[in-house]
């Protein structure tokens, strides 16, 4: 089976257990296969930790779900060293959550700007340091972090520097009333199995195969220079119209160019297709850049969204032919 195929068939088993957000599915496999690290923002009860559950029992991994909460440590997350006087060595290194395949950082704006640190440099150079020694992340490795956009008290908001190490930023709606029927249905279907029925996982070496592919995959310079003055509409404004201008405070961040390049050869992979698209990119552009562009004093005043910016963006930078 080639490696597209195991991954839509990951997909598949995925969709089974998760209802009406197809969405979360697909981002949250996009995500993995680019190699980043996914920050979701919805209200809760909406299937995002029954996803990454999902994802953890379809590919045999592991997962590690931390609750962010404001009296969090960070060696709540990384690990302490404790002392052992019958060892040798005195003290050892007992690892934290943060040591697995996949971590749920759930409510993550609920802890301290010194906790929420803490992931930085796991999420970015996929090590962590402590009493001056570093220590290597697993291979296959990847943060799903949560944060609720209604409830702000008792909240820290995320640092520009944290944000911007997260490929993606993804909002997630309700389902529709037929998944919502579904998924009562299926609810009441799991409360009733007396046990789960045993079947073939997914080799986590999928998903390695799978960012070769993509590593090779082509992309035109036409579309590479698409990228790059999306970018720059973010950072220049006032070259396009007087509403960008007021409207954007600042723009994206080189990160924000390799996101959207490395997601939209993703997208592309995941679609079956030999080559980069402009669909491709414009598929991909708001969950990419949604944290990376800051809005203006005057946007917000107007109660001008995020979304309603980039889609002003997409409209004014044309695709080179």
């Amino acid at each position: 089976m080639a490696t597209l195929d195991k991954v839509n068939q990951l997909k598949l088993e995925m969709s089974k257990s998760v209802i009406g957000q197809e969405k979360l599915i697909d981002r949250l496999l996009l995500v993995l296969l680019a190699n980043g690290n996914i920050l979701l923002e919805s209200l809760p009860g909406l299937a995002k930790t029954r996803t990454i559950k999902s994802l953890a029992k379809e590919l045999n991994c592991g997962l590690s779900r931390i609750q962010f909460t404001p009296d969090l440590l960070p060696s709540d997350i990384t690990g302490t060293e404790i002392y052992q006087p019958e060892s040798e060595e005195k003290f050892i290194f007992q690892k934290g959550p943060i040591f697995s395949n996949l971590i749920l950082a759930d409510e993550i704006n609920r802890a301290p700007a010194k906790v929420q640190s803490a992931l930085l440099e796991a999420m970015e150079e996929r090590q962590v340091s402590v009493a001056g020694t570093t220590y290597s992340m697993e291979k296959l490795f990847m943060v799903m972090a949560t944060q609720n956009p209604v409830e702000q008290e008792g909240t820290y908001p995320l640092p520009e520097a944290q944000m911007d190490r997260f490929l993606m930023h993804v909002t997630i709606d309700y389902p529709d009333d037929d998944s919502e029927l579904k998924i009562m249905r299926l609810n009441r279907e799991e409360q009733l199995a007396s046990k789960e029925k045993l079947k073939e996982k997914l080799d986590p070496k999928v998903v390695f195969e799978a960012r070769e592919e993509i590593a090779k995959f082509s992309i035109s310079e036409n579309m590479e220079k698409y990228i790059v003055d999306i970018i720059a509409a973010t950072r220049y404004p006032e070259k396009y119209n007087k509403d960008l201008k007021a409207w954007i405070d600042f723009g994206a961040s080189p990160r924000g160019t390799i996101a959207l390049d490395r997601a939209a050869r993703t997208h592309a992979w995941m679609a079956g297709q030999s080559y980069v698209s402009p669909d491709n990119i414009r598929a991909v552009v708001h969950d990419c850049l949604r944290h990376r562009v800051s809005l203006s004093y005057e946007a917000n005043a107007q109660g001008v969204a995020i979304d309603d910016v980039l889609n002003e963006v997409l409209n004014q930078v044309a695709v080179v032919a």
